[in-house]
């Protein structure tokens, strides 16, 4: 009676990890060792990990849902704020570069006798040589003739307009926009025809033609106002070969426009004259940088502060909402890791299979919040007229970042859960 009082009694049955224990002794040495070998080469294959994974999201499908859907909100605003910044950036910057702020222009000087002076005919070739201009056309000032309306003009009536030779690319260089007609061509540049003015068209009447020369010219285009150059409004524009053709032009540029890169403008400058004119430099005259240029250096910096301060502090808040959502659905899931444990996974097969779960997690939000953020920051930009623009920075930060803090959120928690007894997670049920 005694005997049976004692094995019935609830203290004297031992536990169940005392029996794990007691069995484990009771293996032979050889066997036991083979058999943990076997179980610590047991790996799991990455085709193994993604379909585990995934049965763990799908498994729980509305919490799964939900917490990408938390990462993706997290992400698409970190990318929204940096994309809208650098959007309002770019439309500054395009507002900037229509005031010229990398154009310079060249000009013949003075002799040391005080008489003016010439540019060579091959002073534009050699300027276009210079490695941060980016583009470079000139202009010359035929100055034995004058445009008329017709031949019934006073001679002397010349209404202050300037009739000047042009390289076919002048345009895009200056950034003129015409208001009728066309441009010049690779054939109208030969013979006789013009473009006017704004001012020139005005005063000469918009007609067909105008008289240069002893002869009439067609008309086959009309500048707006150019803002950048402000000489071709009171000019009456033609080819450089017709020029020389029919009005003895001697093909020396009066003007050398040119564009260079922006953080590469004073230096340009520094050499154009040398190489405008390398037999005399003191004899060419440079335009200095516009003052829009150092505003605009000033507000890129600015700009570049901002985007980095903001990126920082969103992808700060986004990690933190990845880390806190990663982190409760880790521990939620102690005892799924315990009933695992129990039937046999090592402590390395739960961590695997945990951080798999969460990086896959992470890069669904992350690349849904990516595509969210540019949509978002497209649809801003549309609507304020401004280009669109996410640095790809961004774009592969947000989502290398959410992935990097999904796989060190699910760490920490597998671990811990891992470190624990079968018989203890599942008591945390």
């Amino acid at each position: 009676m005694g005997r049976w009082s004692e094995m019935s009694s609830p203290t004297a049955l031992p536990n169940s990890s005392d029996l794990v224990e007691e069995h484990r002794r009771r293996i032979p040495p050889g066997h036991r060792e083979r058999a943990e070998d076997t179980l610590r080469s047991a790996r799991l294959r990455l085709s193994d990990l993604i379909r585990l994974g995934g049965y763990g999201l799908r498994s729980r499908p509305l919490r799964a849902v939900l917490s990408a859907l938390g990462i993706a909100i997290g992400i698409a605003a970190m990318i929204s704020v940096v994309g809208i910044s650098a959007s309002s950036h770019a439309d500054l910057d395009r507002k900037l570069a229509k005031l010229g702020t990398n154009m310079l222009t060249v000009s013949p000087g003075r002799t040391m006798f005080g008489k003016q002076a010439t540019l060579p005919d091959e002073s534009v070739a050699m300027i276009k040589r210079i490695g941060p201009v980016q583009s470079a056309t000139a202009t010359g000032v035929v100055g034995t003739v004058h445009a008329y309306r017709n031949d019934r003009i006073p001679v002397a009536q010349t209404g202050g307009l300037s009739v000047v030779a042009a390289k076919l690319d002048l345009l895009t260089t200056v950034g003129a926009q015409l208001d009728q007609g066309v441009w010049l061509n690779g054939a109208t540049d030969r013979y006789p025809a013009v473009v006017l003015g704004a001012t020139a068209a005005e005063r000469l009447g918009y007609g067909p033609t105008v008289y240069i020369g002893g002869r009439s010219w067609v008309v086959v285009g009309v500048l707006r106002k150019v803002a950048l150059a402000s000489e071709l409004d009171t000019s009456v524009i033609m080819g450089w070969p017709a020029a020389t053709t029919y009005l003895a032009f001697d093909g020396h540029p009066t003007t050398v426009y040119t564009r260079s890169a922006d953080s590469q403008v004073e230096a340009v400058r520094g050499v154009l004259a040398a190489t405008a004119n390398p037999s005399a430099p003191n004899e060419v005259d440079v335009s200095r940088p516009s003052d829009v240029l150092t505003l605009r250096r000033a507000t890129n910096a600015a700009f570049t502060s901002l985007l980095l301060g903001l990126g920082s502090v969103a992808l700060l808040v986004g990690g933190i909402g990845v880390a806190n959502t990663m982190v409760i659905s880790v521990l939620e899931r102690r005892s799924e890791i315990g009933l695992r444990r129990s039937l046999g996974a090592t402590k390395g097969q739960i961590r695997t299979q945990f951080v798999a779960e969460s990086l896959l997690l992470s890069m669904i939000g992350g690349a849904a919040g990516a595509l969210l953020g540019y949509l978002v920051t497209g649809t801003y930009a549309t609507t304020q007229k401004w280009p669109t623009v996410v640095p790809w920075w961004i774009l592969a930060g947000g989502v290398g970042a959410t992935v990097l803090i999904g796989a060190i959120a699910g760490l920490y928690p597998a671990i811990r859960a891992a470190r624990l007894a079968p018989t203890e997670a599942l008591a945390a049920t």
